[in-house]
């Protein structure tokens, strides 16, 4: 975040920043900032702040530079722009590199969305615990750097 808030300021891009250390009225502040200012054009966001208690229907492109462990965490803070009022369409990137742990992570958080919806649609096909997914993704990462060195 604080590269991203560095490089705007040096560029002249307004933004605002919404970070879960802020007082509720430093918060607010924000949040009216980007909500009602239009010459406030971006919101930098830390994941877990992004995630609660927001709405951003007012944006309608989303950058996620970081990463969780579920995906039910990046879904929440993508719907904050999925409001009622929004009237385009919301588009959401995430910013990984290649060949990285965050590249790994975000394989495993597709492959573990993808077994929800499996189980939530009634699939006949045979779904692992989430204790399964997580121990695979550890082995994976560790086997991955171990391999790497």
């Amino acid at each position: 975040m604080d590269a991203a808030e560095e490089t705007f300021t040096r560029q002249g891009v307004r933004f605002s920043s919404i970070r879960g250390d802020q007082t509720p009225t430093s918060r607010q502040k924000n949040i009216d900032a980007f909500v009602n200012d239009p010459d406030v054009a971006v919101a930098v966001c830390s994941l877990t702040a992004a995630g609660v208690g927001l709405n951003l229907q007012v944006a309608s492109n989303i950058v996620l530079a970081e990463l969780s462990w579920t995906d039910a965490e990046q879904t929440q803070a993508i719907d904050r722009s999925h409001r009622i009022g929004q009237s385009e369409p919301v588009t959401a990137w995430r910013i990984i590199a290649a060949q990285t742990i965050d590249s790994r992570i975000a394989e495993l958080i597709d492959s573990k969305a993808g077994l929800a919806a499996r189980a939530l649609d009634g699939s006949d096909e045979e779904v692992s615990s989430s204790t399964d997914v997580q121990l695979e993704a550890l082995v994976a990462l560790l086997t991955d750097a171990l391999t790497a060195a």
